[in-house]
This record gives C-alpha cells, structure tokens and sequence, in this order.
C-alpha cells in the first residue's frame, strides 16, 4: 500500500468516527437541525463551524501549493461563478438531505452499519450519480 493509498484510508477512517462522534450519521439528529420552526437541535452548527474552522486554513495553504504532502498534484476547482448547474445542484442535494436525513459521507458510513435507509439512500445516490453520468455522456 502506498502513501497516498494509506493518508486517504487514515483520512476516511478518521472522518468516519468523526461523523459517528458528532451524530451526522444520525437521520434524526440530522432532521432536528433542519427542523428550524419545530424542535430545532443547533448542535450540528457546531459541528459545521468547526468544519469550517478546520477547513478554511487548509485550503488557503492549498491554494498557495502545487502538490500535496505527499507529491500528488493539488487540483483545486478554479470557478468561481454561480451558474444555474451549481443552483440546481445545491437544490438538489438540500432536498434530498432534507428527506432522507443523510448526505454523502454520513450515509456510506451508516450503511456501513447496514442501517436501512442509509441503504437505500447510498443506493438511490449511486443510481442518480450514473444518471447525471449518462446524461452528461449524452450531452457532449
């Protein structure tokens, strides 16, 4: 296994308990702090702020770097620009969150605790990332 292989294995696993400690991989805890006129739960928002605190600095020393740690090039995304694709998207992914609960990495990771709708969820999110793959074969 090489360096690269083990940082992001290390990463995804550290990110795992991270999830499972501060209860995104939860629906419930989830939906309460999306519930804003009903039994609002705002732990989540500590949880983002501290995202966000840790990701800030990180990515103002990405942007100043041609390669990782490690070597591999750093190819950070270079629009800017709001566009009805990233509005539509972001729509989309809120919805979604919003019923289901989940979002990408809390659901693969409740799935992995063969929870259900973390399931069914992981699968419905696979199914739509193939379809926006073959429509956007389609359109090119």
């Amino acid at each position: 296994m090489n360096k690269a292989t083990l940082s992001a294995f290390v990463s995804g696993l550290i990110f795992s308990f991270g999830l499972l400690l501060s209860g995104m991989a939860n629906p419930e805890k989830v939906l309460g702090f999306l519930d804003l006129f009903g039994a609002w739960d705002p732990s989540l928002a500590l949880v983002m702020g501290g995202a966000i605190a840790v990701g800030l600095p990180a990515f103002a020393i990405a942007r100043k770097r041609e390669t990782a740690f490690l070597g591999d090039p750093i190819n950070l995304p270079g629009k800017r620009t709001l566009d009805k694709r990233l509005l539509l998207g972001s729509l989309t992914f809120g919805v979604g969150w919003g019923l289901a609960g989940f979002c990408p990495g809390p659901g693969i990771v409740a799935s992995g605790a063969l929870e259900t709708g973390a399931m069914v969820f992981v699968l419905a999110m696979v199914s739509g990332m193939l379809v926006f793959k073959l429509l956007e074969k389609r359109h090119a």
